[in-house]
């Protein structure tokens, strides 16, 4: 736990500390947007890809990728004095999905990172979070030379509900990730309360 004395000699804050996942494909950027935001040193799982992962590990799209991750990413930013985020980048392979009940204990909103030029590939997040009603912000990573496209004709080719969030970002880029992370926050918030309100007739 985190403690900072606050302005003019009042006694110690003490954070709320929340959980967030960081899901998507493989090669999306997950581990990439965790480094670039986290002000502790990374945690991170990722081992080379070898020959015996080849007929699994699809690298199509993503040819310049040599490192996974096998267990998970683990950063921490903390928004405000009394605010911290606790970062959990999942794996992005079938084979290590078993993993994500145990990272999703507790969390409580996502961000699913998706790559315009393998939107598929970020379907199974996105249901694996609808069915547990987490809530989720989409972040559409602007690589370099992926195509641009609006926010809405993503939401589209993903169907997502109208009141998912979906934001474009650069998962390298510390204030973009930063932006995604407060959606994920606010998006959470409002879910709470609006589950919180009773039901009319």
């Amino acid at each position: 736990m985190i403690f900072r004395r606050s302005e003019r000699g009042k006694a110690p804050v003490e954070p709320v500390t929340l959980k967030i996942l960081v899901a998507g494909g493989f090669g999306v950027g997950k581990t990439t947007l965790v480094g670039a935001v986290s002000e502790i040193k990374p945690l991170r799982t990722e081992e080379t890809l070898s020959e015996a992962g080849r007929p699994v590990d699809d690298t199509s799209g993503v040819a310049g990728k040599h490192t996974t991750t096998v267990a998970m990413d683990f950063g921490r930013i903390t928004l405000r004095e009394d605010l911290v985020l606790y970062l959990f980048g999942t794996p992005g392979q079938d084979r290590f999905w078993f993993l994500w009940d145990e990272l999703a204990t507790g969390a409580l909103g996502a961000v699913v990172l998706a790559d315009t030029r393998r939107l598929e590939d970020c379907f199974a997040a996105v249901d694996y979070f609808e069915r547990r009603s987490i809530p989720f912000v989409v972040g559409v990573n602007c690589f370099d030379d992926a195509t641009r496209y609006p926010a809405d004709t993503v939401r589209q080719a993903l169907d997502l509900d109208s009141e998912v969030p979906v934001v474009l970002c650069d998962a390298r880029d510390r204030e973009s990730v930063k932006e995604v992370l407060i959606d994920v926050v606010e998006h959470a918030m409002t879910s709470a309360a609006a589950a919180r309100e009773p039901a009319t007739t």
